[in-house]
């Protein structure tokens, strides 16, 4: 597995991960809400995009057969996990409820 990845998640407190394609639609639906809850989170989360057919052995690891699939890592450890295309709110909701 990517050893770049696993120091992100291992040493940042909370990261999210988005698994996309550029040729999935709704992935780039995703971009502009994953700006807004960088914008409203700050430091309080990590957001880093995985292209799955650039690297596909992360994809196959954590077994994404659709994108987007989002992952919330706390310490390397996987708390949350959902695919498809999510709201600010929602995001928001999910990761602050986290972070205590």
């Amino acid at each position: 597995m990517n050893t770049k990845f696993n120091e992100i998640i291992e040493t940042n407190d909370l990261v999210l991960v988005d698994f996309y394609a550029d040729w999935c639609g709704p992935c780039k639906m995703m971009s502009p809400i994953l700006q807004e809850v960088k914008a409203t989170l700050q430091e309080a989360v990590k957001i880093i995009k995985i292209n799955v057919d650039q690297h596909q052995d992360l994809a196959s690891h954590f077994m994404v057969r659709g994108v987007p699939t989002m992952m919330l890592f706390k310490k390397g450890k996987m708390l949350w996990r959902q695919s498809g295309v999510l709201s600010t709110a929602d995001l928001v909701k999910i990761i602050t409820a986290q972070v205590n």
